[in-house]
């Protein structure tokens, strides 16, 4: 039998390599902000194109390459970061593998300059699926610029799974937040399709995490700090009264390298136990500071995914660290909540007996003499009063009434009275009609038996094929605001509501202005309460951007879904008989009447022969 197995060319390995190490244009902002931090940089560009897919370019101020180093940098497995297996367990650097350049350049074209400080020129390499086209002097200032353009280019399949251009540039500001939150004594700038999203000065951590979420986010941080034997932890949790519903402001970081972990959420959860509800999020931005080689980063890729050698411990310091931060910060609530500090004894009094109150009476006091009802308070009311001049409210009437003309007189009263107590037939079967279960169910009657409809899931189905044929035709309602409101959003949440704005014009927003982290609001849709206004926004914001991940939906569908989940009739609200008849009627008037936005049923029919069964 002839030999099968033979070694794959390098370009073939490469492309194979890159599958694991670049999945999306994020990956490739990640690997070269990481390798800029190596560098010992100080000023880091990111500039982005169409979501990365036409070009992710970082130019930083580091130490730079040689022309050696840069042209072996896009070797796979060659690296400056390690030189032994023992150097695994005592990394202090981001990168470490030696695969990412090479991965990227075997899936994109790439254009690299860079210089030393000791060098006049630089170097020049330019980079086609793994074939190296150029490499000349160039001069370029102290550093590198690396441009990675047309991404998998020369893998279709792998381009055509790539999402819109919106979800993709969200994947990449996420990961550039990564980076950016724990790194503040780096000076940051990142611009997508030639305007400037994002301007970081060298600053503390506090304030690096207000430059990038809002400067209201400030004021919602808690500091966190705890060192022990196992673990140094630092930063920041929100307070309980600021957690969301979906996650978005949870960060992780363990030797200044951001880290996925489950369990060590788990804690932080715990530790809000009692202050938050269960479908809520606390937010963190907490930094761990372990002993390098009691850490396994080793273990993905994506160098996210880590493994402590005593999680146990580490989970029960995390969460008492919370616990205590909650409490020291007057967070935690009280035992007594109703305690009156008005109440409290003073303590000059503390060791005082009761003294009985002195009551003193008046013995000759008489309500009912001449002269002393004054003192009596209210004395005078007994005293009788003349009523002279009574015989003038019957002057102009005769003496003898005919009885006959009262019945021509009609009593307005006595039809509303007989209305609203005796109710006719017909009048009884229809205010029967519905009835509410629980206040989560609306019962109503059909020929074949007994309809029984999901009040919230109906209500989200009848909202999203209003508020999507809103969207398309153009025909939503405003409800002016007497004073426009004043809202304040951080610049990626800004961005996400310029990029719905037109759609939320449809139906029913008005925006007076949206400046940064500034949105002041002027109308809204009639349903819409005027008090839960930044409430509707907030969650918008957290839930679309959720849902429009996917990239399957358009935005005028994620907007209707995301819309009629948060504005939609909740479980456990009261609907009077008006409102259960309006939802079946609505419910049934829409094309898809079965199955809410989000798949699920929407009613159900229990038959007659159902209910004859029960009794059998």
């Amino acid at each position: 039998m002839a030999d099968i197995i033979k070694l794959l060319p390098d370009h073939v390995a490469n492309q194979i390599a890159a599958g694991e190490v670049v999945q999306r244009p994020a990956s490739v902002v990640k690997e070269l902000l990481e390798n800029a931090i190596d560098a010992g940089s100080t000023v880091i560009k990111l500039i982005v194109k169409d979501g990365g897919k036409a070009l992710i370019q970082v130019v930083d101020d580091g130490i730079g390459m040689s022309e050696t180093d840069a042209r072996l940098s896009f070797e796979r497995h060659a690296t400056s970061k390690i030189s032994s297996a023992q150097d695994l367990f005592n990394l202090q650097t981001k990168g470490f593998r030696g695969e990412a350049l090479a991965s990227i350049a075997a899936i994109a074209h790439v254009d690299m300059q860079t210089r030393t400080e000791s060098k006049e020129v630089g170097t020049h390499i330019k980079i086609e699926g793994s074939k190296i086209v150029l490499q000349d002097v160039v001069a370029t200032p102290v550093g590198t610029s690396l441009s990675v353009k047309n991404l998998f280019f020369n893998i279709p399949a792998r381009r055509n799974f790539l999402k819109s251009n919106q979800v993709e540039l969200r994947h990449i500001t996420d990961e550039f937040h990564r980076v950016a939150l724990v790194h503040p004594n780096i000076e940051f700038h990142f611009y997508n399709n030639g305007s400037e999203i994002f301007n970081l000065p060298k600053t503390r951590h506090r304030q690096r995490i207000a430059h990038i979420f809002g400067s209201k986010m400030e004021s919602r941080l808690v500091p966190v700090n705890e060192e022990t034997e196992v673990v140094k932890i630092s930063g920041f949790i929100c307070k309980p009264e600021f957690a969301k519903k979906s996650r978005g402001e949870q960060f992780f970081f363990a030797n200044n390298r951001f880290i996925k972990s489950p369990y060590l959420h788990h804690a932080v959860v715990a530790a809000f136990e009692g202050l938050i509800k269960q479908d809520m999020y606390p937010g963190y931005f907490l930094y761990l500071d372990v002993d390098p080689s009691s850490i396994d980063i080793n273990i993905h890729p994506t160098k996210t995914e880590v493994k402590f050698d005593d999680e146990n411990t580490l989970y029960a310091i995390l969460r008492s660290t919370i616990k205590h931060s909650l409490g020291q910060f007057n967070v935690a609530p009280v035992l007594d909540f109703d305690h009156d500090p008005n109440l409290d004894t003073p303590y000059a009094y503390k060791e005082r007996g009761a003294t009985l109150p002195k009551v003193t009476v008046d013995p000759t006091f008489n309500p009912f003499q001449e002269g002393l009802g004054q003192r009596g308070g209210g004395g005078g009311s007994f005293q009788k009063k003349s009523s002279k001049g009574w015989e003038g409210l019957y002057e102009g009437l005769e003496k003898d009434v005919d009885i006959e003309e009262f019945s021509s007189i009609a009593i307005e009263s006595e039809g509303a009275v007989q209305g609203s107590i005796y109710t006719d037939d017909h009048q009884e079967g229809h205010l029967a009609a519905t009835f509410q279960l629980r206040r989560k169910y609306v019962v109503s009657t059909v020929k074949s038996g007994m309809l029984v409809i999901h009040q919230k899931r109906a209500h989200e189905r009848i909202l999203f094929e209003k508020f999507l044929g809103e969207i398309t035709v153009k025909e939503g309602v405003s409800q002016q605001l007497l004073f426009p409101l004043e809202l304040t959003f951080s610049k990626q949440e800004l961005a996400i509501l310029k990029e719905i704005k037109d759609s939320l014009t449809n139906i029913g927003f008005a925006f007076e202005s949206l400046e940064e982290e500034t949105v002041k609001v002027t109308g809204v849709p009639l349903v819409v309460p005027e008090s839960g206004i930044g409430t509707v926004l907030d969650r918008l914001i957290a839930d679309y951007k959720e849902g429009y991940a996917d990239g399957s939906l358009s935005q005028a569908e994620v907007l209707a879904k995301v819309l009629s989940k948060n504005l939609a009739v909740r479980t456990g609200e009261f609907l009077d008989q008006e409102s259960q008849q309006a939802l079946v009627n609505n419910l049934f008037a829409c094309k898809e009447p079965t199955l809410s936005p989000f798949q699920k049923l929407t009613y159900t029919i229990i038959s007659e022969g159902d209910i004859d069964k029960k009794f059998s």
